[in-house]
């Protein structure tokens, strides 16, 4: 048996660090020692505040997750380790120091992704997803809502269909750099473009979803991103969402895109995000590194506000 420890959610932003025992792992299991775990700010700060709805308490459970909702709840799909042989795979499991996860699950990491970086993969799996159910066209006006770390990611990925003229729009100014670099025009919400073919809404408001709705083209097609956890946004589908004959269409990573399902796995789905990530320009996403030790205290402010946190275990493999 192996000790381990793992960090849980208990009440409504209060989490701890509880001890473990591992037994050893199975015939189709890997032994993994954490490297680094990133942590995703959308939904982890709904299951850190315990507002995931009872009706999706079933479809919100992460791949290797323990607990329950509300609480205690030991919830996380961003980890980065290593196997007993060494090689560093990404693993949808919560952040633990050592944990066994299933062979199957245990994607490598590509040698050109170094750790920090490759905490992303989650992300990037979403934004790939989001890419596949949106069906970007060449040369379309689009734009993303939102530029958070998914955000990001997404208008990165729509920068590169031949062209392209995609811009971000976000509260923050600070982004415009980040927009910027990733090949894409930055402007604030009031100085939007008009007339925007395909939008990907990934803000998580209302007031981002309603610009979005605004800002569309005759036949648009505008991709919701956000999850509105027990929230109930108020939107005008009278107008003239009707008359521009708008198309609203959910994505969601749970279930790989229509476009893509029978033809890539879940498991194909996260090794192409993973090989996405070899361009050092996404190290920009990468804001701030806090020790595992020191979860419980930081948690809280770190779903607060940023792009991608990367949570430490002590190794120093963390800089490969």
């Amino acid at each position: 048996m192996t000790a381990a420890r793992a960090f849980w959610t208990v009440a409504p932003g209060r989490g701890e660090i509880r001890p473990e025992t591992l037994r050893a792992p199975g015939p189709e299991e890997l032994r993994i020692r954490m490297i680094a775990s990133g942590i995703s700010r959308g939904t982890e700060a709904t299951v850190f505040a315990g507002r995931v709805p009872p009706s999706q308490y079933a479809v919100m459970r992460a791949p290797l997750m323990d607990g329950a909702f509300p609480f205690p709840v030991k919830y996380g799909y961003s980890a980065v380790g290593l196997t007993d042989a060494g090689r560093r795979v990404f693993v949808l499991h919560p952040h633990q120091d050592v944990f066994n996860a299933p062979a199957a699950m245990c994607v490598p990491v590509p040698d050109a992704v170094p750790t920090p970086r490759a905490v992303l993969a989650a992300n990037m799996e979403t934004a790939l997803n989001i890419l596949w159910d949106a069906a970007p066209l060449p040369g379309e006006r689009m734009m993303v809502v939102g530029a958070g770390a998914v955000g990001l990611l997404t208008a990165s990925l729509l920068a590169r269909i031949p062209g392209a003229a995609v811009t971000v729009t976000d509260i923050d100014p600070g982004r415009a750099v980040l927009a910027e670099r990733f090949g894409c025009t930055f402007a604030p919400p009031d100085g939007a473009p008009e007339e925007q073919e395909l939008i990907v809404h990934a803000s998580g408001s209302e007031a981002g979803l309603r610009l979005a709705l605004d800002h569309a083209a005759f036949e648009a097609r505008i991709v919701e991103a956000s999850w509105f956890a027990d929230r109930v946004p108020a939107l005008p589908l009278g107008e003239a969402f009707h008359q521009r004959r708008l198309r609203l269409v959910s994505t969601q990573v749970g279930s790989v895109a229509p476009a893509m399902r029978g033809r890539r796995s879940h498991g194909q789905r996260l090794g192409l995000a993973l090989s996405l990530l070899a361009d050092p320009a996404y190290d920009s996403l990468v804001e701030s590194v806090t020790a595992f030790d020191d979860l419980p205290a930081r948690m809280g402010d770190l779903l607060a506000g940023g792009l991608c946190h990367v949570v430490t275990y002590g190794n120093s493999a963390c800089s490969v």
